[in-house]
Parts: structure tokens; C-alpha cells; sequence
């Protein structure tokens, strides 16, 4: 008995076409030659690094008969750590960008956050041409100069506010929030309204709850920037006791210039090689150490920007 299914014809008879062949899994030669590049782009990033780190650790000795710069010391020693972070300029240094990053990254996710949700909102007055001139930022950036004199006239120079008020809200950070905000359902915010709730409490309660992973990315993103920012600085700070760590990294490290012990404060200084690779882990490690945390944030980010009404 039939069921009226009609035969196969010789091209459905055939077997399927294989996979083209960047589709197939690599074989031992790919796998190997895999394996070989990721331990030259490992050991390319974490040698400096390791060198920086054992040199900041070695003795006066060791770095005298390696001539500068330290692989694996034999005595490691704190000695470096103890006198740059004695009370002295470096020590300063350090609490300065450490006020700035707290003080900038809080107040700048603050204002992104507000004006984004804002502009993600339908109805607003002046949306448009408040996003227009936030777009209008991205391209075309104020030069150095009209910078400087507006800084100047609104009596910032040799000010702690010239390092973060001219960038206070990011551009580009402010469009990904805004964008991220736009896409949770809009579902959320009528049943809240439906309950009596505002816009802050809407935006307290229901936006930031699931927005931390784009709210962590920001946040990291302006607290490097902060971190990280020597060249404001170097234009509007005149007094070097308010110079951030990495103006001292830059004077110290990368123009060679020489740390003395009236800088320090102390009177016994380690060697001047230990000096500055301990300067350049001070000013690395904080950043470095808040991407473990942060991780969870970046993929719950990406799941929550899934969700469809």
C-alpha cells in the first residue's frame, strides 16, 4: 500500500554536500599551531609585565649585574613599595587619582545615567536636539586650546574639578546606555506606571536593577579614563603637589627624570631602577584588579538586553 509519497529523483538521491572546509574542526597541525600562537601573544603581554614586577622587587645588587631590569631576583625585596608609599610625593600622588576616579567615575555615571534615560524616553522636551548636539560631540571634539581657555574662565586652573568636569559625560557611553535603556520592554514601564510609580523610582527600582552589566561597563570605562588621564593635568595643574600618579609615572618614568629623598621623604632610597617599576605597578594594578570583579556584569549585561516583551 502507497501513501502517495513520490519518489526520491537522483539529485535528492544524493548525498549531502560537505562542509566547506573552514567549517571542519582543525586537525592536530591546527591545533598545534593554535596552541603555539596563543603562548607567543601570552608570553608577548606577560614578560613586560614580569619584568616590570621583578625588577620593582629586586635588589641593588641584582640590578647592577643585570644591568637595569630583573627576570626572576633571587632576594625579592619590598623596599621599593615601603619608600614610594612613605608620606611622601608618589604617596600624595596616589590618593589624588585615587579622589579623582571615585570623585569622576561617580559623579560621571550619575549624569550619563539621568540624561540617557531621558533620552531614551519618548515625549521628553528637547529630546532631539539634546541628542543631536550629544551626537554632534562624537564628531567634532573641541580643540585643545577653546578647552583651555574655557577652563580658565571658569576659574578651574590649578583646580582638582579642570580633571573632571570637562569630561564629564562621554559621548559614546552615553549613546550605549541610551541604546541599552531603549531596549527594555516597554511593558515594564506601563505595568509600573499602572502601580503609581515615577519616573526616579521607575529608573531607581526597575532600569538600574537590570542594567548592571551596561552600568559596570560604563563605570569601568570612566574610572580608566580618570585613572589613566595625565595630559589635563599637565595643562591645568601647576602645583605638583596635586599631580596625579600618572603625571608622576610620565615625569619620572617615561622622561627619566630622577625621584630624589626629599621627594620621598625619605633618607635611604633603593635603587632608581626599583623606583620606577614600582611606580608603574602602583599605577597599573588598581585598574588591572577591577576586571575580575566586573566580569560577571559583562555577560549578565548581554542576557538582559535579550529579553523581549
Amino acid at each position: 500500500m502507497t501513501l502517495g509519497i513520490p519518489p526520491l529523483t537522483r539529485r535528492q538521491q544524493r548525498v549531502p554536500d560537505r562542509r566547506p572546509a573552514w567549517e571542519e574542526p582543525p586537525g592536530p597541525v591546527g591545533n598545534a599551531t593554535k596552541a603555539v600562537v596563543i603562548a607567543v601573544i601570552v608570553a608577548v603581554m606577560v614578560l613586560p609585565f614580569l619584568v616590570v614586577l621583578s625588577t620593582s622587587l629586586a635588589s641593588r645588587e641584582e640590578i647592577t649585574a643585570a644591568g637595569g631590569f630583573v627576570l626572576f631576583p633571587t632576594e625579592p625585596t619590598l623596599e621599593a613599595y615601603r619608600t614610594i608609599l612613605s608620606g611622601g610625593l608618589i604617596t600624595r600622588a596616589v590618593l589624588v587619582s585615587v579622589g579623582i576616579t571615585a570623585v569622576g567615575t561617580s559623579l560621571s555615571l550619575l549624569t550619563t545615567i539621568t540624561l540617557a534615560y531621558a533620552l531614551s524616553k519618548p515625549g521628553v522636551p528637547g529630546r532631539k536636539p539634546v541628542l543631536l548636539l550629544v551626537l554632534f560631540t562624537l564628531l567634532f571634539a573641541p580643540g585643545m586650546i577653546p578647552m583651555y581657555i574655557v577652563v580658565k574662565e571658569l576659574g578651574l586652573l590649578d583646580s582638582y574639578w579642570a580633571l573632571i568636569l570637562p569630561g564629564l559625560v562621554n559621548a559614546f557611553n552615553l549613546v550605549v546606555m541610551r541604546a541599552f535603556f531603549m531596549n527594555i520592554p516597554e511593558e515594564l514601564y506601563q505595568a509600573a506606571r499602572i502601580d503609581g510609580a515615577g519616573d526616579w523610582r521607575i529608573l531607581t527600582r526597575i532600569v538600574l536593577p537590570l542594567s548592571k552589566g551596561v552600568v559596570a561597563v560604563v563605570g569601568l570605562f570612566y574610572a580608566v579614563t580618570y585613572w589613566n588621564a595625565f595630559f589635563n593635568a599637565m595643562l591645568y595643574l601647576n602645583d605638583s603637589g596635586k599631580w596625579p600618579v600618572q603625571l608622576i609615572l610620565r615625569t619620572y618614568v617615561v622622561q627619566n627624570k630622577q625621584l630624589t629623598g626629599d621627594a620621598l621623604g625619605v633618607t635611604n632610597m633603593p635603587p632608581q631602577q626599583a623606583i620606577s617599576m614600582a611606580v608603574v605597578m602602583i599605577a597599573l594594578l588598581p585598574i588591572l584588579a577591577l576586571y575580575p570583579f566586573l566580569q560577571k556584569y559583562f555577560t549578565k549585561g548581554v542576557l538582559t538586553g535579550a529579553i523581549k516583551g
